[in-house]
């Protein structure tokens, strides 16, 4: 009588155990042959999103500030380099530029 308990969620388990579905997110290759490459290139796309993801805080911090200081939002990033708010735009990685949005104040990094 206690086995029938367990049965359903042993039922459970084996088929998560046996899917074949796979991370969306492993770009590794599974071989281990390879492993330290995968590892390499993993390591390569975390430094660049960090990046990235650093550059855009820094500059859709200073829209920011520009639409708070002149009610409304900066026509170009050039703007802000222009008002003092930045220096340069922060680097991003190659194979990306820069991509604005004057009518929403946004910006974003996009694949070349």
């Amino acid at each position: 009588m206690k086995y029938l308990a367990f049965l359903p969620m042993t039922a459970l388990l084996l088929s998560m155990a046996c899917s074949n579905d796979t991370d969306p997110d492993d770009h590794g290759s599974g071989n281990p042959a390879t492993a330290p490459v995968d590892y390499l290139g993993a390591i390569n796309q975390g430094k660049n999103k960090a990046v990235v993801d650093a550059a855009l805080l820094q500059v859709n911090n200073a829209l920011g500030q520009y639409q708070a200081t002149n009610f409304k939002p900066a026509p170009s990033l050039q703007q802000l380099i222009d008002d003092g708010l930045l220096t340069t735009l922060p680097q991003i990685p190659d194979g990306a530029q820069w991509q604005y949005d004057p009518q929403t104040g946004k910006a974003n990094v996009v694949p070349k």
